[in-house]
């Protein structure tokens, strides 16, 4: 949520009509590690790539700890965000992400890049936070990965960044155009007196009968 996060992520993926969260993990790399083969995120996405230069994912990690070349850092192939797709890159033609603890990196998920080797005695870790283009399905099911009794203490502009909002005019409604957030929120109660989305997943996890 910090706003300059957001700013820029909205910048990038500014041709959709709204962004949301994508995915957020930790990522460690211990001692000893070897490098993450050279990849594109968006690989995530099994349909047929997107046109160069047309992003729909913005990512971020933040340093944890200091990133070096000798305890992995990311490294990354500069401008391969508008080379073909499902290239064979080597390291060699890779750079390290190097930057102290508290540094944020931002990098599209066309961008080909991967984890160095930890030749060093000590844990790198990362914070992976990723976005997207509201029209597509996240990485990461929010609504399942936090619970509902959780998600409604969280604020409004955080729900909808994971979700809680139509992703365009006709995606992601409930019911008849209604507000995703209104549900969850509990502004309609389903017959059993559970709120909206308590009842629905209620059914998806009752055993059949």
């Amino acid at each position: 949520m910090h706003p300059l996060v957001l700013d820029t992520v909205r910048t990038i993926l500014g041709h959709a009509t709204g962004v949301q969260l994508h995915l957020t993990q930790v990522i460690a790399i211990g001692p000893g590690e070897s490098t993450q083969q050279i990849h594109r995120d968006q690989w995530a996405f099994d349909f047929f790539p997107f046109p160069a230069g047309y992003e729909v994912q913005c990512n971020t990690i933040w340093a944890m700890t200091d990133f070096t070349e000798e305890n992995g850092a990311t490294r990354l192939v500069p401008g391969s965000h508008r080379f073909q797709d499902r290239l064979e890159i080597g390291h060699e033609q890779t750079v390290p992400a190097e930057m102290p603890a508290g540094s944020v990196m931002f990098y599209t998920g066309a961008l080909y890049h991967g984890a160095g080797a930890n030749r060093s005695s000590a844990v790198r870790y990362g914070l992976n936070i990723t976005y997207a283009v509201s029209w597509l399905r996240q990485e990461e099911n929010q609504y399942l990965s936090v619970p509902a009794d959780v998600a409604r203490t969280l604020p409004d502009s955080l729900l909808r960044l994971m979700g809680y909002a139509r992703g365009a005019y006709a995606l992601g409604y409930v019911d008849d155009l209604r507000d995703p957030l209104e549900v969850l929120r509990g502004s309609a109660v389903g017959d059993d007196g559970l709120g909206d989305l308590d009842a629905a997943l209620a059914r998806v996890r009752a055993p059949e009968a």
